[in-house]
């Protein structure tokens, strides 16, 4: 942290669609679907047993909303990570991360994976067998881009 962390400026320099965000399901619209009251995903948000899903659509249908709302109600970890990004370290490290975290303090960690069709092999082969053992669950964001 340093002097300029607390005056505030990166907030008022976020897009509109990021500060208009949706933070809870009652605020998120569309979807109705999958989020509406008494569906299985919003069910297993609420009782905190969400597993591995992959959120899957074209840009702007509130993937990345609705994992956000799920790292802010349930009480795991949350980690983000974008795949042409990050590199097998960065897999290793949140792998890790979270299988201490739930050896210590018993407590899952999801991994917000953007643009997951971009992951290699070897990332891929990094990731994997955390998600075979359930050290944690996965969310992938992934945007279908058509040309």
């Amino acid at each position: 942290m340093d002097l300029f962390d607390l005056n505030g400026n990166e907030d008022g320099a976020k897009p509109l669609a990021e500060r208009m965000r949706a933070n809870n399901l009652n605020d998120f619209i569309g979807q109705s679907h999958i989020v509406a009251e008494g569906s299985l995903l919003r069910r297993a948000i609420a009782l905190d047993r969400l597993g591995s899903c992959i959120f899957w659509g074209p840009p702007g249908t509130g993937k990345t909303t609705l994992a956000n709302i799920i790292a802010q109600t349930t009480h795991g970890n949350f980690i983000k990570l974008n795949a042409v990004q990050a590199g097998v370290a960065d897999v290793k490290n949140a792998v890790e991360q979270a299988r201490r975290d739930l050896k210590m303090y018993g407590k899952r960690t999801y991994l917000m994976l953007d643009e997951c069709h971009r992951f290699n092999k070897t990332q891929s082969d990094s990731l994997l067998p955390a998600i075979e053992v359930g050290i944690y669950s996965v969310h992938a964001k992934l945007h279908l881009c058509i040309a």
